[in-house]
């Protein structure tokens, strides 16, 4: 039987960006509209759940204009519309489940809810030379890390997960105690280029012992520690010991989910490891990753920058192959602040 194309409009509402692309099943991404709330919360140091959701509320409307404008349609030819319902804030995933619900309705197409990480987890299938299933997925953000057997669309096996927080939320924590502006994630980055390498060794949590699940509050603590050991009087750094720590911290962090997904792999006895998520725009961490694959005689697929962080593409495309297999929802409208990868139905 042969399945007709379809085109669909994503929209991604789930925290701080506003996200909207529409992606048709034969041609492709046809249009990428993004817009970020960090000036809203930089001020205040992290994200406030209801000033996201009342920009969201102000963004998504235009940014659907604008996306249906750059793709040269109408809504007319929408065959179908998916939005995420989770995991994220609430308030902010109730806006684009609304939109999204309202405007299937509206043009009488189907709506498919897409969980968010399996967003993340399928945006290199964007790219021109997307991985083959079955794989190992390291998903990394700032809500989440975890490793993922992959052996189809909605096929998943949790195979190790943080216990406490997630990588992205520690590089964002690290860089607000560094002194550095919201989100602190891509500035330690960036001051970590100024480190001098083996100043400080920082531990490597839970990868002297077996299995696949992270913690990096202990590593937090560290950190936090060594702030305060060679602050001086008033509290204050050097600005090259602020540098070589911040360089500590992201090796400790990097080498941590490196050794990992290395046992991942041999876990599984696979050889192709997918990296997804905020924290897979990280440098360091796909350098080392590319080492880790290649020991392996395997290799490591990414989404280009833009779709690392959040973004309405990966959750058209998530959505487009769903509505393909015929899933879409029901008349509610859904919104799960916490949800299962492994939950999720299979294609």
């Amino acid at each position: 039987m042969r399945v007709k194309p379809l085109i669909v409009l994503g929209i991604e509402t789930s925290c701080d960006e506003t996200g909207v692309a529409i992606y048709d099943s034969r041609q492709g991404l046809l249009a990428d509209c993004l817009y970020s709330q960090v000036e809203i919360h930089a001020k205040y140091g992290g994200v406030i759940p209801e000033l996201a959701s009342r920009d969201h509320i102000r963004k998504t409307l235009p940014l659907i204009k604008q996306a249906l404008a750059a793709a040269g349609i109408t809504q007319s030819a929408l065959d179908g519309v998916a939005y995420t319902a989770g995991p994220g804030l609430i308030g902010a995933l109730l806006v684009g489940a609304a939109i999204g619900r309202a405007l299937g309705m509206g043009l009488n197409v189907p709506t498919i809810g897409v969980h968010h990480m399996e967003g993340h987890l399928l945006a290199p299938m964007l790219e021109p030379d997307p991985p083959a299933f079955p794989f190992v997925a390291l998903l990394v953000s700032g809500g989440h890390t975890q490793l993922v057997r992959v052996d189809g669309i909605g096929r998943y096996e949790i195979l190790g997960e943080s216990l406490d927080d997630a990588a992205g939320e520690a590089f964002d924590k690290v860089g607000k105690m560094l002194g550095l502006p919201y989100p602190g994630g891509p500035r330690v980055e960036e001051l970590a280029r100024s480190g001098r390498p083996g100043q400080f060794d920082f531990p490597r949590p839970m990868t002297n012992r077996p299995g696949l699940d992270f913690s990096f509050s202990g590593l937090k603590t560290f950190v936090r520690n060594t702030i305060a050991q060679h602050s001086d009087s008033e509290g204050a750094l050097q600005q090259q010991t602020r540098a070589d720590i911040a360089r500590a911290f992201e090796e400790a962090v990097v080498a941590t989910l490196a050794i990992k997904c290395r046992r991942a792999l041999q876990h599984t006895g696979l050889n192709s490891l997918i990296l997804a998520g905020g924290v897979s725009a990280n440098i360091r961490l796909r350098k080392e990753l590319e080492k880790t694959v290649g020991k392996a005689n395997g290799r490591l697929f990414y989404a280009q920058a833009r779709f690392c962080t959040d973004n309405g593409a990966m959750i058209a495309y998530a959505g487009c192959q769903r509505l393909l297999a015929g899933q879409h929802d029901d008349l509610s409208i859904q919104a799960r602040p916490r949800w299962s990868l492994e939950s999720l139905p299979a294609l």
